[in-house]
């Protein structure tokens, strides 16, 4: 399995509810690097997994809709707790619709798998992976 990682990062705010969050359910801030990466079983024509510089233009792009925003008040993320592991998948949902819509081109149609990983710092993470759907693209 050959795989390609594009990094890029975000800063929100959000709060949590429940108990188990302690001084996290106040509104707090956040800094997640996202690394994305897009697997494939074989390489493209080119001999590529994907564009590194289109899937990062379209990583950056997609976060871009994150960057600065306080997570409490969009209306998509409304009664959800926006934990790291939660906004890895979210994230990854995003990407897999950019990738369905042929955002990162034609040589994303033999990618079989993405996976989002989101570091709260260099000692805790989160990823979500899952296959893509092979008629993407």
């Amino acid at each position: 399995m050959y795989s390609l990682c594009v990094r890029d990062h975000i800063m929100i705010a959000h709060s949590f509810q429940g108990q188990i969050f302690g001084p996290a359910q106040r509104l707090h801030g956040a800094t997640f690097i996202v690394d994305c990466e897009f697997r494939r079983e074989q390489l493209d024509a080119d001999g590529l997994v994907v564009d590194i510089g289109k899937a990062s233009e379209v990583l950056h792009r997609l976060l871009d809709q994150l960057n600065y925003r306080n997570l409490d008040e969009d209306p998509e993320f409304a009664g959800q707790n926006t934990t790291t592991e939660f906004m890895a998948r979210a994230i990854f949902e995003r990407m897999a619709a950019l990738i369905a819509a042929g955002e990162l081109g034609p040589g994303a149609v033999g990618l079989s798998s993405l996976r989002v990983v989101l570091s709260e710092s260099h000692l805790a993470w989160a990823a979500y992976e899952a296959p893509l759907n092979r008629a993407a693209g």
